[in-house]
């Protein structure tokens, strides 16, 4: 009997210690309540925000599929029925065929980015790594020239190409895009933050400056100059003061010109066709970016730009 009634009041009290594993497990579900309200409070307004980015886009690809009389219908049809064709056909094979100038716009972007990546990488490298008299007052004067408006400078490359002989062709849209501020500053920030070290065994080992630069740094600027890249591309693309100024002849046109040429019998824009041409020019910038957007991200961090 004394036993039975000591070891009553332990067996009583063994039933209080059970709800510490409830206690954790309603912890932990209140954990994923909060962090699945958190997510949906930063994601409904994100998913608001890149609805009403893709929305113009969306209109543009929508109104590429239809006639001048549904274009300005309303309200608007979002899904074209039926859609249409024609718009497309006409501005890739038509008289006012857009692939000229598409051509002359891949020739002057292919060189021009081609010549920024070199110019930027090389002028970079040698305000980085090189110790010369007046090394960082010359850096400070380049970047200066960066608070000049662009649009300044048209009318004396105006001149300037045209007594060189280099006005109406695409040289002259090519030769000013080689030469970036913003280029040579992200290489430069970016062979600063590389270590010494590599350079001083390779030069121990009895390698030349040329080929420091060429086998050590270069490969490792790679997402840097992906992302100068990108950025270069985008700008010569886009660029329709530069044409506008220095291109006449229509067959010099890079597509900016050539899109304001769809207009309809009465003179005004042609809202299909431009927007059927406006899909066309856009579509190798999306391809572009989705090839190099990961190293684009890894030259923001490579470069500390936030």
């Amino acid at each position: 009997m004394t036993e039975t009634t000591l070891d009553a009041p332990r067996r009583s009290a063994a039933p209080a210690a059970v709800p510490a594993p409830l206690e954790a497990a309603d912890r932990a579900r209140q954990r994923r309540r909060r962090r699945r309200t958190r997510r949906w409070a930063v994601g409904v307004p994100l998913w608001i925000l890149a609805i009403a980015f893709l929305a113009p886009f969306a209109w543009m690809l929508s109104t590429s599929f239809k006639n001048e009389l549904d274009a300005y219908a309303v309200p608007m049809e979002w899904i074209p029925s039926p859609a249409e064709l024609s718009n497309y056909t006409t501005v890739l094979f038509g008289e006012d065929s857009i692939l000229p100038a598409f051509a002359n716009s891949v020739f002057v972007a292919l060189l021009r980015v081609a010549g920024e990546l070199v110019t930027a990488t090389m002028a970079g490298y040698a305000f980085a790594r090189f110790t010369f008299k007046g090394r960082d007052k010359v850096f400070l004067l380049y970047l200066a020239t960066a608070i000049i408006p662009a649009q300044l400078l048209l009318v004396p490359r105006f001149i300037y190409f045209q007594q060189l002989g280099l006005y109406d062709t695409l040289w002259a849209l090519i030769l000013p895009g080689m030469f970036t501020v913003l280029g040579t500053f992200l290489m430069r920030q970016f062979f600063v933050a590389q270590p010494s070290e590599f350079a001083e065994a390779a030069r121990m080992d009895g390698a030349s400056e040329w080929r420091i630069f060429t086998r050590i740094y270069v490969p490792l600027a790679s997402p840097v100059m992906a992302a100068l890249g990108i950025l270069a591309f985008v700008w010569s693309w886009n660029d329709y003061e530069t044409p506008l100024v220095l291109i006449s002849s229509p067959e010099m046109y890079t597509l900016p010109l050539s899109l304001t040429s769809f207009t309809n019998e009465q003179g005004a824009l042609s809202p299909g066709l431009a927007m059927a041409a406006s899909v066309v020019t856009i579509v190798p910038v999306l391809v572009v970016f989705l090839l190099l957007q990961r190293r684009f991200v890894q030259a923001l961090t490579h470069t500390g730009i936030k």
